[in-house]
């Protein structure tokens, strides 16, 4: 009686294996082992960085154009060790004081290497009244980039920092170091 249970199991699942071959050889779809090309394996690594500037004077908060962000992030190689980190600049912040930024693979291509410990700074104000960078959310110290949202209609994974402040030189000197 076991034989006869085994044997009907062992004749089953055989023929279940065969029906699902036959059946995902004739999917398109579930057969499809073809590598993704060039451009979409480039744009599915594509990052983009954003955030917003600010210039505090006293109590008051108001956006500042014209800002810059650098992000720099170190590199390794294929094998894990560490080679030159990539530094790059935002766009200038708009009228809101939002900048972006983006790094591509395109950056990358002849340096056979990835990016880790991604980190944004703030790099230059363009306002002779409010030039001091401060490490509020780490402006100065490097804001790690983390946690990420997905653009899928754009193929970025996009992730925010700061928001970022720079204050006029007279409350800089409150503030030791700048911090």
């Amino acid at each position: 009686m076991a034989l006869n249970n085994f044997l009907f199991s062992a004749i089953f699942l055989l023929l279940l294996s065969l029906w699902a071959a036959a059946v995902s050889a004739s999917d398109p779809e579930y057969n499809n082992h073809e590598k993704p090309n060039q451009e979409e394996r480039l744009l599915s690594t594509m990052i983009g960085i954003q955030g917003i500037v600010y210039c505090r004077s006293g109590k008051k908060l108001a956006p500042l154009q014209g800002a810059v962000a650098r992000i720099t992030c170190e590199g390794v190689d294929e094998y894990g060790y560490e080679t030159e980190s990539l530094s790059i600049l935002s766009s200038a912040t708009d009228e809101k004081g939002y900048f972006f930024a983006t790094i591509s693979p395109y950056e990358l291509e002849d340096h056979n290497r990835r990016l880790r410990n991604c980190r944004a700074f703030l790099e230059l104000s363009p306002s002779e009244d409010c030039d001091v960078p401060t490490d509020v959310n780490k402006g100065l110290s490097g804001a790690p980039i983390g946690a990420f949202s997905r653009l899928h209609d754009k193929n970025i994974k996009l992730f925010t920092v700061g928001p970022f402040f720079f204050v006029p030189q007279q409350e800089a000197k409150s503030i030791p170091d700048g911090y």
